[in-house]
């Protein structure tokens, strides 16, 4: 997992900027006035993004236009994957040992009945 791509996300307004590039691919202006932030501040964000490989930048005429690259997202998914299984296994045997305490509850519960 390349680290550049948590750093790159690990900012709220990064991570703004991609929710709303998952819609459609938009300038920097479009972003600016969404988020209602200034272009500048924008563009350092997708400046960062980029060098992340995280979006991709289509120059047409005067405008750039910024797209998500799906890549980062699947390598950002596979590394989750690993810890997925892992934690389903330990919510299984938690969940098998609630239940066993939950059986011993009711077994001690009809013996004092």
């Amino acid at each position: 997992m390349d680290p550049n791509i948590m750093s790159a996300l690990a900012e709220p307004n990064r991570m703004r900027i991609v929710d709303l590039l998952r819609e459609r691919p938009l300038t920097v202006g479009e972003i600016a006035e969404r988020l209602q932030l200034r272009q500048p501040q924008v563009s350092k964000h997708l400046r960062v993004l980029s060098e992340a490989a995280i979006v991709e930048v289509r120059v047409d005429a005067n405008r750039r236009i910024y797209k998500l690259m799906p890549d980062p997202f699947r390598e950002l998914n596979d590394w989750l994957e690993n810890y997925r299984v892992i934690w389903e296994e330990r919510y299984n045997r938690l969940d098998d040992y609630l239940q066993k305490l939950k059986g011993d509850q009711l077994q001690e519960d009809s013996k004092t009945d």
